[in-house]
């Protein structure tokens, strides 16, 4: 099969393109300012917020010390070092913050709103990020906004871009430091070597994953040396105001660092790649320890919940980069294009084979890995790229294969559109999507509602229907932090006749089924409430006899 090699258009190319561009990233973020409130509040949130306020005090206590003990919350917030989550980079969360304090939110609720609607607008930002490397990579401004288009059409990261405040967060940042990464190679100065270590610095400040830019960056960096000598000389400067102008960054980007760079650093890394929680997940209808998953949890968990059309222009994407390179080996490798593809499959298989190969934990889905997904996407375009070329190169006499490829386009149109239908009729529960599994298989397969988010409906439910002065109300102990995040987004009025109790003392029992996926006994009394999404079961209420 021919493969023709993407001519290198610029990302946009005249009023036509900026205009619709444009209007497609506004309707973004209209769509944000329209659906933020939508949402519940996530298992990490409070536990996020809490970071950076701690980060917060550190810092004023730096800068201006005697303003900092002046404020009345001073005393309640703990000091850095009881900070359980220290070693969590706060470049988001910091700013953040601060914002709520400019925007003068006071109320859980407007607070949790502010930050929904800032997170997405931060994931329409990486939106951006990913339609200009697509543009480049497949050398059209239109497979650009294809590739973006396909991001904001993959339900989970769709509800998870409103309150995850880590991966989808990272997975935009990490797709900027490749776009930087990519303008450097192709023009190697000092000003995008230092664009590029701003970008790898922020990265690392948001997840310590980031390093991971630092081992494409080396690697591509010397390979592009090999093949160009004209610029070795010039890539080797960049290195050297790129490796320490990084390291200014994440240090700056990170109080935590401020004392003890070095060994805070070597301390946080330590405590990310060698989590030892111990923790249950339901995977393949089995709860089993997080730190003995089996080597294909995280495969499995993103093939389960990726519309299947990606998945098959994945296949399609990496089969013809294979064909081409086994092919002529040398030639595909020297070519711009053969390089790019391989970084988009070292971004790609790189991080999924060393989680594989290590044995990494991980839990709640692949949520870990999700900024591998720009480059699974980008490999799918590649793909259907391929198959475009090759349809229109058919000569007209050619029926069948004419029919196949009218075919072809007509199961990729109906299988978009039926992603679509979901995501609107799910809202806002897009964090339930499952490709082709039947929703009573994958809620028995799979872990259901892990952040929580459906104990809000829950809650609001019994406080519409239950007008007494207070409000008893119970959830299984080990998630009672999903009742008290649900509680934030309360009508003030109504958090006040609220009373989180134990069980015996509450008239209602609340569950999100996180760590108990089985049916719940009947002393608990019948059940009043419950939501469905797609025949699975994600909150309940009971009413407790007698209460």
């Amino acid at each position: 099969m021919p493969i023709s090699v993407p001519p290198r258009l610029p990302a946009s190319s005249g009023p036509w393109a900026r205009w619709v561009v444009g209007s497609f990233f506004g309707v973004l973020v209209l769509l944000g300012v329209v659906l933020h409130r939508d949402y519940g509040v996530g298992w990490d949130e409070q536990l996020d917020r809490l970071n950076g306020i701690i980060n917060a005090k550190y810092v004023a206590l730096h800068l201006a010390p005697e303003l900092a003990r002046r404020q009345p919350t001073f005393a309640a917030i703990p000091d850095m070092r009881e900070n359980s989550d220290a070693d969590h980079g706060v470049l988001y969360q910091l700013p953040l913050v601060v914002l709520e304090k400019v925007v003068g939110t006071e109320d859980s609720r407007d607070v949790y709103f502010l930050r929904h609607l800032v997170i997405w607008l931060t994931c329409v930002a990486g939106t951006y990020a990913l339609y200009r490397v697509a543009a480049g990579y497949l050398g059209s401004w239109r497979w650009g906004l294809l590739i973006a288009a396909a991001l904001v059409l993959s339900p989970r990261l769709f509800a998870e871009s409103f309150y995850n405040y880590k991966d989808v967060v990272f997975l935009g940042f990490f797709t900027l430091g490749i776009g930087t990464l990519r303008r450097w190679l192709r023009q190697p100065t000092g000003w995008h070597a230092a664009l590029h270590a701003l970008a790898v610095g922020a990265a690392i400040d948001v997840r310590t994953m980031g390093v991971l830019l630092l081992g494409l960056t080396i690697g591509f960096a010397g390979l592009e040396a090999w093949f160009r000598p004209d610029v070795r000389q010039r890539l080797a400067t960049g290195l050297a105001l790129f490796v320490p102008l990084t390291a200014a960054v994440v240090v700056l980007g990170w109080p935590y660092l401020w004392e003890h760079p070095a060994g805070n650093f070597l301390a946080a890394f330590q405590s990310f790649s060698r989590y030892r929680a111990e923790m249950l997940t339901v995977y393949l209808g089995q709860e089993i320890s997080i730190q003995h998953l089996p080597w294909h949890y995280a495969p499995v968990w993103l093939l389960v919940t990726t519309p299947l059309p990606y998945s098959v222009l994945f296949g399609v994407g990496v089969g013809v980069i294979a064909w081409r390179a086994l092919r002529r080996p040398w030639a595909w490798l020297t070519s711009t294009i053969g390089r790019a593809d391989l970084l988009m499959l070292a971004w790609f298989f790189g991080p999924l084979g060393a989680v594989i190969l290590l044995n990494s934990v991980l839990y709640d889905s692949w949520r870990h890995l999700y900024f591998i997904y720009p480059a699974f996407l980008l490999l799918a375009g590649r793909g259907l790229q391929a198959a475009w070329n090759y349809w229109r190169a058919t000569p007209t006499s050619r029926v069948i294969t004419r029919r196949l490829g009218y075919g072809a386009v007509g199961l990729l149109t109906l299988g978009l559109a039926h992603t679509a239908l979901r995501m609107v009729l799910d809202h806002p529960y897009q964090n339930m999507y499952y490709s082709f599994l039947p929703g009573p298989v994958a809620g028995r397969l799979f872990e259901r509602d892990y952040w929580g988010l459906s104990g809000r409906e829950g809650l609001q439910w019994i406080m519409d229907h239950d007008s007494s002065a207070t409000v008893p109300v119970a959830t299984d102990p080990r998630t009672g932090l999903m009742l008290h995040n649900a509680q934030l987004l309360l009508p003030p009025a109504q958090r006040a006749r609220l009373r989180m109790v134990p069980v015996e003392q509450a008239r209602y029992f609340l569950t999100t089924y996180r760590w108990h996926p089985a049916a719940y006994p009947s002393s608990l009394g019948p059940e009043v409430y419950c939501r469905r999404v797609r025949g699975i079961t994600l909150v309940s209420v009971f009413r407790r006899p007698g209460r």
